[in-house]
């Protein structure tokens, strides 16, 4: 199979995350999309980082009704911080059947050549380019693909924020998603 992976902490997951993955998994000539929960991200800091189990448990009930898409938490169990190019070898070894790709917002594309083994993940791995505001850095390499995907100004920041200040952040967010965060009392 085909597989699509999409890296991101999803603190939390929202309506642009899914918007994104189905674009890609449509256009990508993909069988699966798999959302890969990162607990830390070696270019981000940890502030106001939901815990890990609560950010993965988003993703589930954001994709629940979609069987193309899968939760993923591979990541939780190998060392930290995690690199993209760590994690593809591992599902590589473990799931040979697969053919993976990964999804990257154009915006990624400034700090690719910071990535650990970037070249590696490059030479061996389809990488599916999707537009960000403001975003024209290209990257030329025939394992490079720009997929047409809306342009989607939503940030996770600005919902977290929103929850701080009370706001609603209705349409925003799947409603299983919104409620899990209210019932946590995630973000606030």
């Amino acid at each position: 199979m085909k597989i699509g992976l999409y890296f991101g902490s999803f603190n939390p997951i929202h309506v642009g995350h899914l918007i994104i993955a189905q674009s890609l998994f449509q256009r990508g000539g993909l069988d699966q999309v798999w959302f890969v929960v990162s607990p830390q991200n070696p270019l981000k800091k940890q502030e106001s980082l939901a815990h890990e189990h609560d950010r993965f448990r988003m993703v589930e009930l954001a994709i629940d009704d979609n069987y193309q898409f899968r939760a993923s938490d591979v990541e939780f169990r190998m060392p930290r911080p995690s690199y993209t190019i760590d994690t593809l070898a591992y599902l590589t070894d473990k799931f040979p059947q697969h053919q993976f790709s990964i999804f990257l917002g154009s915006d990624n594309l400034r700090h690719f050549h910071k990535w650990k083994n970037y070249q590696a993940i490059l030479e061996n791995y389809p990488i599916f380019v999707y537009p960000r505001p403001g975003e024209v850095k290209k990257l030329d390499h025939a394992g490079v693909s720009y997929i047409d995907a809306p342009l989607l100004d939503i940030s996770a920041t600005f919902i977290r924020k929103s929850i701080q200040e009370g706001l609603s952040v209705r349409y925003l967010l799947p409603q299983k998603v919104e409620e899990y965060i209210l019932d946590k009392k995630l973000y606030q």
